[in-house]
């Protein structure tokens, strides 16, 4: 028989260990129930007076990086179409350059993590599928951006098709990429949404042979990025990813994060995104 995620078990784990923000997500993903305004207020913390997110706490200069995680967070809220999502959105997509791609502001050289260093080619590349990921996400939703454009990717239509082809000019041959392994499910959803099935699936061959291995932060995020963006729940990928899951999910009902203990109720909302 094969091994399925236990759902209940990993809600549990949330309930028992994760904060009010923790809970108001779990809420949130599992019933659609908005969370208090408190809660949407703490998660909106910090925010620069461009719209996105210092790194740090009291930080000055807004980060791709730190911006797109927070609009994670905030989407596990319902919170996309609030005015600080909004802002963050816009402020993203202002910040993509002239060949498609996003980097770091400078000023962030000698604090940010290696993921996301400016001038380094393979964090650049990871920032181009992260902001074109959530700028994809946010041009699905009437309520995270203005009047939805006609064309693929609605409102963010222009950013996200030219974060997408510099995405598809930095794959290789084999369908590999030259940065780290988030980027590769991140192009491969953005990529999907611009119909561009082909490349897509080429990331997509390269990720189920790493999935075996992956650890269970790896494998939620995957899914629960491919899924956000109307990736079939029975795509090959997918199902691959829910049995990485389900043989790393431990006994107390949560996931192990790579990021050490204090994340693993991050993990474990993640892979309730993934599986729900």
């Amino acid at each position: 028989m094969t091994a399925v995620v236990d759902i209940d078990a990993a809600i549990g784990f949330v309930v028992a260990h994760g904060d009010a923000v923790d809970r108001a997500r779990l809420s949130w993903l599992r019933t659609g129930t908005p969370p208090p305004p408190e809660v949407l207020d703490s998660a909106e913390v910090g925010q620069a007076p461009g719209g996105g997110w210092p790194a740090t706490w009291g930080g000055e200069v807004a980060s791709v990086d730190a911006t797109c995680f927070r609009l994670a967070e905030l989407d596990d809220l319902g919170a996309l179409g609030r005015p600080a999502a909004r802002r963050a959105l816009d402020w993203l997509a202002g910040r993509q350059q002239r060949d498609g791609g996003w980097e770091e502001d400078e000023a962030l050289a000698g604090t940010a993590p290696e993921w996301a260093r400016p001038g380094d080619a393979a964090a650049r590349l990871y920032l181009t599928a992260n902001a074109g990921f959530w700028l994809t996400v946010a041009g699905l939703d009437a309520r995270a951006a203005g009047p939805l454009d006609h064309r693929v990717g609605g409102a963010y239509a222009g950013v996200v098709h030219a974060a997408a082809q510099a995405l598809a000019a930095q794959l290789r041959p084999d369908g590999s990429w030259p940065s780290f392994l988030a980027a590769g499910w991140l192009s491969a959803a953005v990529l999907h949404r611009q119909q561009m099935f082909y490349e897509s699936a080429r990331i997509k061959l390269v990720l189920a042979e790493r999935l075996p291995q992956m650890s269970p932060t790896d494998a939620a995020w995957l899914a629960a990025a491919l899924r956000r963006v109307g990736v079939d729940d029975q795509e090959w990928t997918l199902t691959a990813a829910r049995r990485r899951l389900a043989e790393t999910q431990r006994s107390d009902g949560g996931w192990e994060s790579d990021d050490g203990h204090q994340f693993d109720v991050h993990t474990t909302l993640t892979a309730i995104r993934a599986c729900r």
